[in-house]
């Protein structure tokens, strides 16, 4: 079966396709997917923007309803896409069934916020002059998505999208068409009038770069890399499209002397090596004192060594492959990196499993420098280090020294120390005694310096991007 784009409310084939790969083993097709061109790219922004007046126009309860009706089916389909996204993506199986629960809730959740769009009416200074404060449709919404999360992040850019009275041309990330291609086959019989949700298929250099250029675009909601992001911004700038990126972290977790070293190993391992470490709010670096650093560098090996590493869809496994050959590479020639720079403790090396796949176990690289390229550069695998401080000022100092500012956290049984890390850790999102990965749906998610630019995404904070907002004076 050929899973084809969708566009103006209709099923079309591409002008090439191409097979979704499994990443647990690669003789595993999961199916043929279309890939759209810049022609059917702009038919597709083209059909968003005919379809723009009418969905504006519809009343709260309309957009309400079909959100929610997204949301249940997601939600009683959890399983069966759950192991879809296990297959095309790499991550456990029960990882998957949660992602997609929690897509589900996402839109559940926008669902009831799309009853919720407010305004505020104040008196002018003028006599006889009454202001309205309210909020309306940005416009046409470009979404482009990441690989890693292939449902979860597509539904907190869609659900708000379509909650606020926006139109939606989506391009899910080349490697992982199946989930944004089901969650679309969803979308399409919720009651949506065509146009209102788009999808296209294909590669950044021609579906991207055609959202990008086109005047009629009139947002863009970005999750990926620095690099792309930064073209992003300026293809945005030049042509005063409002944009919203999420790029990469590397972040930190300290690990004072008082902290409970149990709790601060499983939080270590489980934010730097599980789902791959394939997560922008990964802890990649691991700051710890020194009275407990040698006692903590032990348990943690201890703990990799004991994980899992096997077939997305096996029971007990722990990780999953890395996601792709190129991406694999990567994770290597950072490991190779690490090793020269400072020392590889454990792991990092490829695994043979019953099936042909791209297995990679954790590696946790010690006696690191914050200023080591390992700890200045996004790695984006299952690979961590380690680097010793000497007090919690230290720590704090080393914590904050980079480019990044996505996701930190802290363990520790201080609460003077932990309350002056969440004042004075520079990172959007701030974690006492727990992972920094993981964050409900119902919060706002983003971060500062080269991690984030614009309004935070997911919550009632949304609301930030996807609308504009319009001051009206009425003379009486």
């Amino acid at each position: 079966m050929l899973h084809k784009n969708f566009i103006a409310g209709e099923w079309v084939e591409g002008k090439s396709a191409k097979d979704n790969i499994n990443p647990s083993d690669v003789s595993d097709v999961v199916g043929t997917y279309a890939q759209a061109d810049k022609a059917q790219a702009l038919a597709a922004i083209a059909a968003a923007k005919e379809a723009l007046p009418g969905w504006a126009a519809t009343t709260p309860q309309q957009r309400a309803d079909i959100l929610e009706a997204i949301g249940v089916e997601l939600l009683a389909r959890k399983e069966e896409i759950g192991k879809l996204l296990a297959r095309e993506e790499g991550k456990p199986l029960m990882n998957g069934i949660m992602e997609t629960a929690r897509a589900a809730q996402i839109f559940k959740f926008f669902a009831q916020e799309a009853l919720r769009v407010d305004g505020v009416a104040v008196p002018s200074v003028r006599p006889g002059v009454d202001i309205t404060i309210t909020r309306e449709p940005v416009g046409v919404v470009g979404l482009i998505c990441p690989w890693n999360f292939p449902i979860a992040i597509p539904a907190w850019k869609i659900a708000p999208a379509l909650a606020y009275g926006n139109t939606v041309v989506f391009k899910p990330a080349d490697l992982v068409p199946g989930c944004a291609w089901a969650l679309t086959e969803i979308a399409s019989r919720a009651g949506l009038p065509k146009g209102v949700l788009n999808l296209v298929m294909g590669r950044g250099s021609e579906v991207g770069q055609a959202m990008l250029d086109s005047r009629d675009v009139n947002a863009i909601s970005f999750t990926g890399s620095v690099q792309t992001g930064a073209r992003v911004a300026q293809s945005c700038a030049a042509r005063g499209a409002k944009f919203q990126l999420e790029m990469g972290g590397k972040n930190p977790l300290v690990v004072l002397n008082d902290a409970n070293l149990d709790a601060a190993v499983a939080g270590a391992v489980d934010g730097a090596f599980f789902q791959t470490g394939q997560r922008c709010t990964a802890s990649s670096r691991l700051i710890v004192e020194s009275k407990i650093h040698d006692a903590f560098v032990e348990r943690v090996v201890t703990a990799i060594k004991a994980l899992k590493v096997d077939h997305a869809l096996k029971d007990g496994t722990q990780i999953g492959p890395v996601v792709d050959e190129s991406q694999l590479k990567q994770d290597e020639m950072y490991i190779d990196i690490g090793r020269k720079e400072a020392e590889l403790a454990w792991g990092g090396e490829r695994l043979n499993r019953d099936t042909k796949g791209h297995f990679l176990s954790p590696a946790l690289i010690i006696n690191t420098r914050n200023d080591m390229r390992i700890n200045r550069e996004e790695v984006f695998g299952p690979v961590a280090s380690v680097i010793k401080v000497e007090s919690y000022d230290e720590a704090l100092a080393v914590a904050n020294d980079t480019d990044f500012g996505l996701s930190s956290g802290i363990y520790t049984n201080s609460l003077k120390a932990a309350t002056d890390f969440r004042k004075k850790s520079q990172a959007g999102m701030v974690m006492v005694n727990l992972p920094t990965a993981g964050v409900d749906y119902h919060v706002p998610f983003g971060g500062r310096k080269g991690s984030s630019f614009g309004p935070r995404e997911q919550g009632r904070y949304a609301a930030e991007f996807y609308t504009s907002v319009k001051t009206a004076y009425i003379a009486g």
